[in-house]
Formats: C-alpha cells, sequence, structure tokens
C-alpha cells in the first residue's frame, strides 16, 4: 500500500500541511434535498460519536504527550472536511483548500484506511522536527506534526471518503490555523 502526504502555503504566507477523515456520505440529487443549509444539517448529523473518537483519540494523545489541552469536535470544521474530500471524490488529488483553517491531507492506496491511520501518519513525523531550531529535518516534512500539536488550535473536524479510483483521502481541518513561520507550535 502506498501513502502519500503534501504540504502547500496556507493562510499568512504559512506552510500548512495537513490531513484528516470522515465517512462516505450518499447525497441525493434532489436540488432541495442538496441546499446548503439541509445539506449542512445533514452531514453534521451523520458523523458518529465512534467515527470522531477515531479521529480525536490519536490527536490528543499527541498533545497530552506535550501538556496541551485536548483538541474539541467541530461539526462546522467536520461540516468544511466533508465537503472537500466530497469535492476531491473524482481525482483523490492532494490539493488543498485554501481556507483560514489549518488541513492535514491523507491519501492512501486502497480503500481500507482509517481515521487512525492518517492521524498516526501525520504524528510520525515527530521524529523530523527539532523544537530547539524550530525546523523540520534536511528533506522531511514534519508540519503535519506540528499542526496537531499546535497549541493555539483548539478544534478540530475531519471527513473520509473512497475515491472513485477505490483509493482513500482524508482531510482534517484545525482551527485557528497552525504553522506560523516564525512561531513555535508550544
Amino acid at each position: 500500500m502506498e501513502v502519500r502526504t503534501l504540504f502547500s502555503c496556507g493562510a499568512l504566507g504559512t506552510f500548512l500541511l495537513f490531513f484528516c477523515s470522515f465517512p462516505l456520505l450518499a447525497l441525493s440529487d434532489s436540488a432541495h434535498e442538496n441546499s446548503p443549509k439541509l445539506l449542512s444539517r445533514r452531514l453534521l448529523t451523520t458523523t458518529p460519536r465512534s467515527i470522531v473518537k477515531q479521529y480525536l483519540v490519536p490527536h490528543n494523545l499527541e498533545r497530552e504527550k506535550l501538556g496541551l489541552p485536548p483538541l474539541r469536535w467541530s461539526k462546522k470544521l467536520a461540516n468544511f472536511a466533508s465537503s472537500w474530500v466530497h469535492q476531491r471524490q473524482e481525482d483523490c488529488a492532494l490539493i488543498h483548500s485554501n481556507s483560514d483553517y489549518g488541513e492535514n491531507l491523507f491519501w492512501g492506496s486502497g480503500k481500507d484506511w482509517k481515521a487512525g491511520d492518517a492521524v498516526a501518519t501525520w504524528a510520525e513525523e515527530k521524529g523530523d522536527y527539532n523544537y530547539k531550531t524550530n525546523t523540520c529535518a534536511h528533506n522531511k516534512d514534519c508540519l503535519h506534526y506540528t499542526q496537531i500539536v499546535w497549541r493555539q488550535s483548539l478544534k478540530v473536524g475531519c471527513a473520509r471518503v473512497a475515491c472513485r479510483s477505490g483509493d482513500t483521502f482524508i482531510t482534517c481541518n484545525y482551527d485557528p490555523h497552525g504553522n506560523v513561520i516564525g512561531q513555535k507550535p508550544f
């Protein structure tokens, strides 16, 4: 199985790397049923607590190791993440939404990838982060990890989709965003 991660330039010129996951949602073709207000309510109520826990627990275990406050689940961010993964469902491309949220993206070959797999992949970057110099190791990514443990980020919402190719795309969005140039995550 293959896993890809990506980073891109985000809000305020900061580099943001991001990933997360949510269940595939069956959406009606009816214009009335897909109105933004109704769709928003529908997406928000379709995330079972067990799925939310699959995202929150590994995020908050990493934060707990550093004595940071736990992230809280945000239905607003989850709805945003769900909207974005569904826009990427056709191509499964690791393209950022370019919002003002922090955003971690995850792509995995095949359909069996879960929320915890994405978060674990991002957390593995911890070994490539040097707190003293506030830098990533040469030619390594660590900004997914630093977003997870960004002290000021207090909320997270994630979503997952099975792409047309049969692969998995997961995104997590964080508010407020992290990875502000010149600042340490914690």
